[in-house]
């Protein structure tokens, strides 16, 4: 029995094996197969020749001529590769993502998880904040692996959360990694023997705090060492105001991940200003801050405002209308989109962490990481007592930075 002859397959030009718009096809499904066959040798000879073409985004990713000012930062350009993606070695270590409610936190810790699992990490993602039931499901997920592990890495001991699974761990090492300049009063209070507070908040306490006090004594019990556990601190602020506590380890972390995955950076002309959440934790006026962010632009000729994660989106809009700055929202650390480029030849910043962070990450490119001073008038005042002094250790500890005076600066 003869089967029916199947009908020959049409002949394609070489101008059909163009990419069409759309999502991009992946590395794999580019790469020409040794074992694939093709009814015409020619066709699939021009197809192997034929240029890979970037796809368009669509239509409603790309920006309009109406667009607003404030935008993500720009994607780096991805390599086009045939070769099919190797599956890192597994590493053993679990990372566990306590997601905030946040959009913009929570974009870039998924993308960070993307980073992590090319490096061989496990990553659990985790709706702890995601209801009622949520934290019940998450302390009884995390349970079994808290109390198995030997080390445990937490990076923001001010957390109530991670203050509460602290209480289930029985790890004989603890380490604090850098949060940020909340680092430096985690060390001073530890060191003072006092309950571990955010240092933008005020003393007083409500029935909440109350009620998990014992909890917040437990955890801080947890990070301070004794002959059955040590305590660790990886930061980059090695110019700590204040000495540990006996038995706390201080390791410097120098960025050395960071300049050797990425850069070295494309350096521009022109001037970056990045910003701050100080208005958003009632710290800075938002007038005041306005004014100084304006004066800045001005004065050094800035163009491009990188906008912490934490800054509301009304403000960023001010801020681009008042100033002419193109306002990015970056999707990753911004020490990471500083060494991937492009960047200005200087960035300006207030008082934060980037300015202890950014000279590390950025060494040898020749950047200059400048410092604004916050003028005391710029205050709420709803800002803690403890405000104003914090501010100012943290530019009086940064290294390799220029240092900005905030007097000259319109506060209007």
């Amino acid at each position: 029995m003869r089967w029916p002859r199947r009908p020959r397959r049409p002949r394609r030009s070489p101008a059909a094996t163009r990419t069409p718009a759309g999502p991009a096809p992946s590395p794999s499904s580019r790469a020409p197969s040794s074992s694939s066959t093709s009814s015409n040798g020619r066709t699939r000879r021009a197809r192997e020749r034929a240029p890979v073409c970037p796809a368009r985004p669509p239509a409603a990713a790309r920006p309009s001529a109406t667009a607003s000012p404030v935008s993500p930062a720009p994607a780096p350009r991805e390599p086009l590769t045939t070769a099919p993606p190797v599956k890192p070695r597994p590493t053993g270590l679990v990372i566990v993502v306590l997601a905030p409610h946040d959009p913009m936190s929570r974009g870039q810790l998924r993308r960070m998880a993307e980073l992590a699992r090319d490096q061989g990490h496990e990553v659990r993602w985790e709706e702890a904040r995601g209801g009622p039931s949520a934290p019940v499901a998450t302390i009884g997920g995390l349970a079994g692996p808290l109390r198995r592990a030997h080390r445990i890495v937490i990076g923001d001991p001010f957390s109530r959360y991670v203050q509460l699974l602290l209480t289930i761990t029985r790890a004989r090492e603890l380490v604090v990694v850098d949060d940020g300049t909340a680092t430096m009063e985690f060390v001073a209070q530890l060191a003072r023997g006092e309950s571990l507070v955010r240092w933008h908040r005020r003393g007083s306490r409500g029935a909440r705090d109350l009620l998990f006090a014992p909890v917040s004594a437990s955890a801080r019990r947890m990070l301070t060492p004794n002959d059955r556990r040590s305590v660790e601190v990886f930061t980059s602020f090695t110019s700590l105001p204040v000495e540990p506590p006996p038995g706390v380890q201080v390791r410097a972390n120098d960025f050395a991940w960071t300049r050797s995955a990425f850069g070295p950076p494309r350096i521009s002309r022109g001037t970056d200003l990045v910003g701050t959440s100080l208005v958003e934790t009632g710290v800075v006026d938002p007038g005041h801050y306005l004014g100084a962010v304006a004066e800045l632009a001005r004065a050094h000729g800035a163009t491009r405002y990188f906008a912490h994660r934490r800054e509301s989106a009304d403000k960023l809009r001010r801020i681009a209308d008042r100033t002419g700055l193109e306002v990015v929202r970056p999707e990753l650390p911004l020490e990471i989109v500083a060494r991937r480029g492009p960047v200005g030849r200087t960035v300006l910043s207030f008082p934060s962490t980037v300015v202890h962070t950014l000279p590390l990450a950025l060494a040898g490119t020749g950047i200059t990481v400048a410092v604004c001073d916050i003028d005391p008038v710029w205050l709420t005042e709803h800002a803690s007592p403890r405000a104003g002094g914090f501010l100012s250790e943290v530019t009086d500890t940064a290294r390799d930075v220029r240092r900005l005076p905030a007097s000259p600066l319109s506060a209007s």
